[in-house]
């Protein structure tokens, strides 16, 4: 273990969140070194971690038609066909539910095992998930297989936004981040696509699930030969927790891996600073289960988790949840069936999203999460009007649908990501981030199992006002509480917007 004495320097550079304004202000000047890297050396460090998000983006995609192709008494392939709704349910959410179990697993062991290794255990866990449900012989082994690959999904929701904005260089942080939930998107799409050519086939749920096994091998390999986070490495360093030359040293070896030749001999000079603007920050401590609910912790605990919340309970899986019905009722005959309908909203998800990625590092995040939510805001209460009182003008619930759709891609998808990867302080992150998802997850399922009662006791028109005030009242909260982050480090975000 580091003693103190091996720390030469950090000691008097180590001061509280609040000693701002101290002759020591290596953030607050602007005065850090500039992040030189080769943009081919940037693309691998995101592609393998944003492939957990892919994964978790097709479960969703083919699990709509593999519970189709279960069903069938002559397709299914199997002689326990014959399924209950509640069975139905636990296929459908039983990912969901293991989502949840991982991201309290998170919470205990992310600062230990590190972001490398949390992705590779999520990897481990999308293979033996993949294939226990494949292979399923019984209902209950389908659960247990459902459960698996949820837990690989809320590790890899944990850790990949962790390690990609932990790695990427702040100039091109916000892009890669955001073209992770692109990344969830394209895994939609692709499970809608797949799907829907294999739900005519004997057994073909079978495949559905079968064929994320390659992506999860190729997840692993590639997590396996990448460096760890330079960050996380000199946390341990300021926190004891290892011989502080030795882990700068493989810091550096890591940084110069992960931004290629370009960064030249600034790769030990970069180290330097990211140690002494941790240490300004505070980080030195491990953050106790007291201090999560104080001070600055605090405040990036409200914004994280306080957006994520808001990301599900503005009612995106209940607005989708309508979309063939409303198609249906605007006469558009070939997109009737449910699947075509995914396909069509999943490709404009995509297109949204991939306009959030281009536009997010230039206009910022709080001009797309103000304006995007502005648009659902608008969606809603014309998605709520129309089932109230505009029902013989469905053309109206059409645009309301695709409005809220795209709006939602522009602002809540990729944003919410993107933010609570970026505002939790270094110490705070492994065990923020864990609450973050633990509630986005949460209020997923929550809003997914109480929007049929509500609906039954208020109609579907009240329901979507509701979600139109709480989507004012997310706007209110974006405006007065989340900073922007464009352009900031990691550290700077701390030290100046927290």
């Amino acid at each position: 273990m580091a003693s103190d004495h091996e720390q030469p320097g950090l000691s008097s550079l180590g001061k509280t969140s609040g000693e701002i304004g101290s002759e020591h202000e290596p953030l607050i000047n602007g005065t850090h070194i500039s992040e030189s890297y080769s943009a081919s050396a940037a693309i691998l460090p995101f592609l393998f971690p944003a492939l957990g998000g892919l994964l978790y983006g097709y479960d969703i995609g083919s699990t709509s038609c593999a519970t189709i192709s279960i069903e069938s008494a002559t397709l299914s392939g199997i002689s326990w066909y014959d399924l209950s709704s509640v069975a139905i349910g636990l296929i459908t959410s039983g990912s969901l539910y293991g989502a949840l179990i991982g991201s309290v697993l998170a919470f205990n062991i992310a600062d230990f095992l590190g972001r490398r290794r949390e992705l590779i255990t999520s990897a481990i866990m999308y293979l033996v998930g993949a294939l226990v449900t494949a292979f399923s012989p019984n209902f209950a082994v389908m659960v247990i297989g459902r459960f698996a690959y949820g837990i690989g999904i809320g590790l890899a929701m944990h850790s990949a936004p962790m390690y990609i904005a932990e790695t990427a260089p702040s100039q091109i942080r916000g892009l890669l981040i955001s073209l992770k939930e692109f990344f969830i998107v394209l895994g939609m799409v692709a499970g809608y696509g797949i799907g829907s050519l294999l739900v005519e086939t004997v057994a073909g749920w079978r495949y559905m699930y079968g064929a994320s096994t390659p992506l999860a091998v190729i997840m692993g390999i590639g997590m396996w030969w990448l460096p760890a986070s330079p960050r996380w490495l000199l946390l341990r360093a300021i926190q004891g927790k290892g011989n502080m030359q030795e882990l700068k040293e493989t810091a550096i070896r890591c940084l110069c891996r992960l931004r290629g030749q370009s960064i030249g001999e600034s790769a030990s000079e970069q180290v330097d600073e990211i140690l002494t603007e941790l240490s300004y920050v505070g980080e030195e401590k491990e953050v106790t289960l007291g201090e999560m609910f104080r001070g600055k912790c605090l405040k990036a605990m409200i914004i994280g988790v306080g957006l994520v919340l808001f990301q599900q309970i503005t009612g995106q899986p209940s607005v989708l949840y309508y979309a063939a019905s409303i198609f249906q009722s605007a006469g558009f005959s070939a997109a009737s069936d449910a699947t075509r309908v995914s396909i069509l909203l999943g490709l404009l998800k995509l297109i949204m999203t991939g306009v959030a990625v281009v536009v997010v590092d230039r206009l910022g995040r709080r001009p797309l999460l103000l304006g995007g939510v502005s648009g659902m805001v608008i969606s809603l209460f014309l998605l709520g009007s129309y089932y109230l009182f505009l029902d013989d003008v469905p053309a109206i619930a059409v645009v309301a649908l695709l409005l809220y759709v795209g709006c939602y891609q522009l602002s809540f998808g990729p944003i919410g990501w993107l933010m609570i990867s970026e505002v939790f302080p270094l110490r705070l992150r492994g065990r923020g981030l864990s609450i973050a998802v633990l509630v986005n997850f949460g209020a997923n399922a929550l809003v997914t199992f109480a929007f049929s009662p509500l609906k039954a006791w208020l109609g579907a028109g009240i329901v979507f006002y509701v979600f139109g005030v709480i989507a004012v009242l997310s706007l209110l909260f974006i405006f007065f509480v989340v900073p922007e982050t464009k352009g900031l480090t990691l550290e700077e975000i701390e030290a100046k917007c927290l």
